[in-house]
């Protein structure tokens, strides 16, 4: 058993027989995780719903309104993981602060407002560096500090149901933790007060536990190798089928659109991220069957390993036959969604492909944003998925599609035939 004691404890189970490695290895990252989330949570007793202050920064690149709508996006994120947010900030600035991101007056007023409201918990809207964390807890003793990624990994644990979901947490997880390890280890040994040739136990203790954490990563991304391996199979298996892969920006309303048209019971909720997994039902449309795979909403400010480690859920999407692009039409920043569902599926999904967009949540846009939408956009389908709007145009829709692919399909097996037959010429 791990005994609750930081110094030499690896190095005693590192000692153990081979045939114990496997155990030794899931209780050292145990551990790990256990230390890590500690330093995170303020000494008090934890409540069920945790009070945050949300603090953005807006540079001379960042537009006001912009910065606000991913204020405001954040307080969406942060009460999908259950926290109450008390406060928000906006600072104006030229440039980040190396130390703490934000300036010193601001955090100042942060810790005075942190006391007033009797809040436990600073979240950021930009990425903070390992040093800016830990400069941050600092000045603000028995304050939880969290950013962006952070508290989407956060969600993201929560709503991971699949194995396969789970694994591509655990991989994020890490990925995130890796580089803010050293606040963990600072009771080992004084490294931060020494200088260049500085180095104690508790560095050589990081060395290890970031040696054991890229092996864990890469023993995962096997693991995610094999899946993907399968779902590979399961495509080629559905070639004579027509599928449609459904993508968008997180709370766009995919899946409820999947179980108006299906008929099925994806889980639903108003909440970003409210489903992580993708999920593969069938459509029954004039005798014909249509694959509808709807696929892990995109949001902005996602730094590019989590990008890259939940790209796999968006296989489903890359061998569809057709895209259905859902966009919130509600959204005041709806143009920015749709900028951030195009980059992310850049060089994911063939630009070949035929796409269906779709404006969703019509049913609560008023008729200046409706106007606006179909002038802009003419060849998308307005509808409401909650309330059956636009259902049956969006069906002949996919009737037009799955003809065309029907011939696609026809001219490329008499083609393969051509082929096939010129490589036996005649004697």
């Amino acid at each position: 058993m791990l005994r609750n004691e930081s110094s030499g404890v690896f190095f005693t189970l590192l000692s153990c027989p081979r045939r114990r490695a496997s155990l030794i290895y899931t209780e050292i990252l145990k551990f790990i995780f256990f230390i890590f989330y500690k330093m995170k949570e303020p000494a008090e007793h934890k409540q069920e719903k945790e009070k945050c202050i949300l603090v953005g920064i807006a540079t001379p690149k960042v537009r006001p309104w912009l910065a606000q709508e991913q204020l405001a996006e954040l307080g969406r994120l942060a009460e999908t993981a259950g926290a109450i947010v008390t406060a928000t900030y906006l600072q104006r600035v030229q440039n980040f602060s190396p130390a703490t991101l934000i300036g010193e007056g601001k955090v100042e007023e942060i810790k005075h407002a942190l006391t007033q409201l009797d809040a436990k918990m600073v979240v950021f809207d930009d990425d903070l560096s390992g040093s800016q964390v830990r400069n941050l807890e600092q000045r603000l003793p028995g304050i939880k500090v969290l950013d962006r990624t952070g508290l989407i990994l956060d969600i993201f644990a929560k709503h991971a149901i699949t194995a396969e979901s789970r694994l591509m947490v655990e991989v994020a997880q890490l990925q995130y933790m890796m580089p803010r390890l050293t606040r963990a280890w600072t009771h080992l040994c004084r490294q931060h007060n020494g200088g260049i040739g500085t180095k104690g136990p508790g560095e050589t203790q990081l060395e290890t536990d970031r040696r054991m954490i890229r092996k864990r990563i890469q023993e995962l991304k096997k693991k995610l190798a094999k899946i993907e391996d399968a779902r590979e199979s399961q495509a080629e298996k559905r070639n004579d089928i027509f599928q449609v892969g459904i993508v968008g920006y997180t709370n766009a309303g995919k899946s409820t659109l999947t179980n108006r048209l299906t008929g099925a019971d994806v889980y639903v909720e108003d909440k970003l991220f409210a489903t992580l997994d993708s999920t593969t039902r069938k459509l029954y449309l004039d005798g014909e069957n249509i694959i509808l795979s709807d696929t892990v909403g995109f949001i902005r400010k996602l730094p590019h390993n989590l990008i890259e480690t939940f790209k796999s859920t968006l296989g489903v999407a890359a061998h569809a036959d057709c895209i259905l692009e859902v966009v919130d039409g509600s959204a005041p920043d709806y143009r920015e969604h749709l900028e951030v569902t195009h980059k992310t599926l850049e060089g994911i999904i063939d630009e070949s492909t035929p796409r269906i967009r779709v404006f969703n949540k019509v049913e609560i846009a008023d008729e200046a944003r409706r106007t606006e939408l179909l002038q802009n956009y003419p060849e998308a389908i307005q509808i409401s998925a909650k309330e059956n709007i636009g259902m049956e145009r969006l069906r002949k829709e996919f009737r037009d599609q799955l003809e065309r692919w029907k011939e696609r399909r026809t001219a490329r097996e008499a083609e393969e035939k051509e082929r096939a037959e010129a490589a036996w010429p005649e004697e």
